[in-house]
């Protein structure tokens, strides 16, 4: 998974209760977490038309890894999103930019984030 990882990704926690017809991803290196396979757009018209409500966090959130290895320093970018976003009640978070730079020749990857929360109901319940 973490080579379609890309702006616009969505992961949801799994083991949060969620009606059968979304469809998750799973990825055995980011253990309870899975990606969207549905687009944003068509992921936000079918929960709305399930009564649930998919909250946008406003604070981003950014992890930058150094590292020789792309798929690991994601892999541990994605992590430390992944606890923030725990932090804060939350258990989504769309990716809004990934990079893969060097400083000095060291290479990094720096991916930002919104964390988001999905559940039933209208009322903010993190």
């Amino acid at each position: 998974m973490t080579d379609t990882i890309k702006a616009g990704s969505i992961l949801v926690e799994e083991g949060i209760h969620l009606p059968k017809f979304f469809l998750l991803q799973s990825e055995s290196n980011l253990i309870g977490w899975a990606a969207l396979k549905d687009t944003l757009s068509t992921f936000e018209k079918t929960i709305q038309e399930a009564g649930w409500t998919f909250f946008f966090m406003a604070g981003e959130i950014k992890a930058t890894v150094f590292g020789f290895n792309k798929q690991n320093a994601l892999r541990a970018a994605l992590k430390r999103l992944i606890t923030d976003a725990k932090s804060q009640h939350c258990n989504s978070i769309e990716i809004t930019q990934v990079e893969d730079r060097s400083f000095l020749r060291v290479p990094y990857v720096s991916v930002s984030a919104h964390p988001r929360h999905l559940q039933k109901g209208m009322c903010f319940s993190g």
